[in-house]
């Protein structure tokens, strides 16, 4: 099947001037979306995000390497036509309303009038404006410009759609709305490609991850296996001698231990490993109040491994 996005060795360099060195915004990225699903980009600010989904779109040149767009190459038409785009930083007109706005760039796209006109209401519906059709944007509040602008990258019907922050501006309550958007397009077979440093909300509705730093991919897979190789324990049982606890450090990392409150949490590589830890307790003659096993959150692991800087 042919990939929605194929980026292979993509890189891009930045002159220096006065014969400074130049700056390396990405380096050597390999990077494939499959379609159909929700892929989350991830980095810190300066991690070269930005300029790989500008390449991306074909609004900058690479320095060398190569990335498709479904098998077409990054800035030819019959790419960027699949592609539907909602950056960061967007400014529209004023004084349009949100149906004007939409009939707008749903033209700039190639669509007929009768096109727009029949799909405008629907696209509004989908990101909750659907009472503010004939309101001017100048009217409207951060987080119904950031809907809006959802609406403008929707509104051609695109295979691919790439949001940058897309919920930066928007309450609990907005945010769980474009989740919903974003797994129906899911559904319909769409493929969403999400740049969010709200790892929690990337971590409800992605499918796969790739982390960045310093233009270089740390990481890429899907989340369950990313995340499933580490997990804590939190226990909670009377009893809890230093040799019972020195015999299940054996089975993996104490990380703290309360004598006094008779808790304790130890670090596992296997969930396989959790009964084992039952019956040694048991064994060992601690009364068991409690074991519960917590997975480590996208946000704990991408903290970890941007601090390592593990490739």
């Amino acid at each position: 099947m042919t990939a929605a996005i194929d980026a292979q060795g993509l890189r891009k360099v930045y002159r220096g001037r006065r014969r400074r060195p130049g700056t390396v915004a990405v380096d050597s990225l390999d990077l494939r979306v499959e379609p159909g699903e929700v892929f989350g980009f991830l980095g810190r600010n300066g991690a070269g995000k930005t300029t790989a989904v500008m390449m991306l779109l074909g609004c900058v040149a690479p320095t060398a390497g190569d990335a498709t767009v479904f098998g077409e190459p990054i800035g030819a038409p019959a790419s960027r036509s699949r592609v539907g785009f909602l950056p960061e930083k967007f400014r529209f007109h004023e004084f349009l309303t949100a149906r004007e706005l939409l009939m707008f760039h749903g033209r700039l796209a190639g669509m007929s009038r009768e096109a727009c006109a029949a799909r405008i209401p629907d696209v509004l519906d989908l990101v909750g404006l659907g009472d503010a059709i004939d309101k001017q944007v100048r009217e409207f509040s951060k987080g119904m410009q950031q809907r809006v602008g959802l609406g403008q990258a929707l509104i051609a019907d695109p295979d691919l759609l790439v949001l940058d922050e897309p919920t930066s501006a928007l309450d609990p309550l907005g945010r769980r709305d474009v989740r919903d958007v974003l797994l129906r397009l899911k559904a319909e077979g769409k493929t969403v490609f999400l740049n969010s440093h709200l790892l929690s909300e990337v971590e409800l509705c992605c499918d796969r991850v790739a982390i960045l730093d310093h233009g270089r991919v740390l990481r890429q897979g899907p989340i369950d296996e990313l995340l499933h190789s580490i997990m804590r324990v939190d226990i909670r049982a009377d009893g809890l001698t230093a040799s019972l606890v020195e015999a299940l450090g054996t089975r993996g990392s104490v990380e703290t231990w309360d004598e006094g409150a008779g808790t304790l949490r130890i670090g596992v590589a296997d969930p396989d490993v959790i009964p084992g830890h039952t019956r040694a307790l048991v064994d060992g003659g601690a009364d068991v109040h409690s074991i519960v096993p917590h997975r480590e959150s996208l946000e704990e692991f991408f903290v970890r491994v941007v601090q390592d800087g593990d490739l």
